[in-house]
């Protein structure tokens, strides 16, 4: 996240058309990408610097369904907050009672050398049928090659072997070890979280832009557009500040392999769900995108790299 001088107040989501927006698909939208939490079940202590406190409260599903209704979603993907394999338990089983939620990437200690039976117990657990994928919060490990590292990569291998996706959780310096990863396992389907957070806020596009070109060469990423206004000045960006961004991702990638994420509840920092969404639409409209390839972002490639069902 990057902060201003002072946070915004929380954005309250705004109400779309039947369609989702106006510049939008008709099918209802998935998102690939948010969050919940509960904060007397388990305390946040990335939430308590003051900058972030408009987000210092419980996001229930309840809440998360409001607000995706009002952009025109209509299912997604939950994504672990904390490196805590109960917390992914509890996601499974919200999942599992949720009318929206579709799958489920949750966290599992990719070093243990029991992995394996630890991803099992997890599938086999309530809900354990909506995991889809594994995440570790890599952008706070301090060595930029820890990717690389042995216990890791054999970590990723299991993930590999239960048929689960790997989401990458990376920024820039990191993205060297990333790519060296992928191109070891391609075996594994890695999706790039956040298009590795790029300087936003400072206009920069290099190193970033030429990295996130060289990941996307390798056929088994895929890369969400999700993240991407709290990393630009919260309380002062448009489209255009991210068109350069975006412009990046679609040239790379391509819109059969990106897919549309909110990151909600911390997009709130910068700005509601819908506006978020809004945003995403607009852009990819003027980059002159047809609906069916507007559709891929919005709904195709999250349905098809996650194994989402109806």
């Amino acid at each position: 996240m990057t902060a201003s001088e002072t946070a915004p107040e929380t954005a309250p989501e705004t109400t779309a058309t039947a369609s989702g927006t106006a510049s939008g698909t008709s099918a209802v939208r998935i998102d690939a990408h948010h969050h919940l939490w509960d904060l007397s079940r388990r305390p946040q202590t990335w939430l308590e610097p003051p900058q972030v406190a408009p987000i210092h409260r419980d996001f229930t599903v309840a809440d998360y369904e409001s607000a995706a209704a009002g952009a025109g979603v209509g299912r997604s993907v939950l994504v672990q907050v904390l490196p805590d394999a109960e917390e992914t338990r509890e996601f499974l089983a919200l999942a599992a009672g949720s009318r929206t939620i579709a799958g489920v990437v949750g966290w599992a200690d990719l070093t243990r050398p029991d992995l394996a039976a630890e991803l099992a117990a997890l599938a086999a657990s309530p809900g354990g049928g909506l995991l889809r994928g594994i995440r570790h919060l890599v952008q706070g490990e301090a060595d930029p090659r820890w990717l690389a590292r042995d216990d890791v990569r054999a970590g990723l291998r299991e993930v590999a072997a239960a048929g689960l996706v790997y989401d990458l959780l990376v920024v820039p310096h990191q993205l060297p070890a990333a790519i060296e990863t992928v191109r070891a396992l391609p075996e594994l389907s890695f999706v790039l979280d956040h298009l590795a957070k790029p300087p936003v806020a400072t206009g920069e596009i290099e190193p970033w832009a030429g990295l996130v070109r060289e990941l996307a060469a390798e056929p088994n990423v895929t890369a969400k557009l999700s993240g991407l206004i709290t990393e630009a000045v919260w309380d002062d960006w448009d489209a255009a500040a991210l068109r350069p961004y975006v412009g990046v991702a679609l040239d790379a990638f391509g819109p059969g392999r990106l897919m549309f994420g909110s990151d909600w509840p911390v997009c709130l920092l910068a700005g509601s769900l819908s506006r978020w969404s809004d945003t995403v639409s607009a852009l990819l409209a003027d980059a002159g995108l047809p609906a069916a390839e507007r559709e891929a972002v919005f709904r195709g490639t999250a349905t098809r790299v996650y194994g989402l069902k109806d």
